[in-house]
């Protein structure tokens, strides 16, 4: 019995990784730099979590290092965001995590990413802030 008749040539699933350019890395910092700066999204409007799902896909697919941190706590806010017994405080604290952790790769970028990742970074902090209160 030939063993290679039985082994399929390419996977069941597909493989092909999300291609992101720097053109759509930019509109995706800008459109949530404008939700956010409007303030607090509200829940019932699903597009925070619309965004979050965004900020997942393109974080899983990056080739770069130092984004491990940042995918967890988004997955995470993602959860908390869909359980309607999260407790603010919580939301704030990943907030901040993630504000100090985009601040992080903005040090350590030198693009032209870096002034939209701080400016992120802040706005996170300032969230968490005032759901902390």
């Amino acid at each position: 019995m030939d063993s290679t008749a039985q082994t399929p040539q390419t996977p069941l699933t597909p493989t092909i990784p999300l291609d992101v350019t720097d053109q759509q890395n930019a509109a995706l910092l800008d459109d949530t730099l404008k939700l956010l700066n409007g303030g607090v999204p509200d829940q019932a409007d699903k597009h925070g979590l619309a965004e979050i799902d965004r900020w997942i896909e393109v974080l899983s697919a990056s080739e770069r290092t130092g984004l491990a941190k940042i995918l967890q706590e988004m997955k995470t806010l993602r959860e908390q965001l869909n359980d309607s017994d999260t407790e603010p405080h919580a939301i704030a604290e990943t907030l901040a995590t993630l504000g100090a952790e985009a601040n992080k790769v903005a040090d350590e970028s030198n693009n032209h990413f870096t002034a939209s990742l701080n400016h992120l970074g802040k706005v996170l902090i300032k969230l968490g802030s005032s759901l902390s209160r």
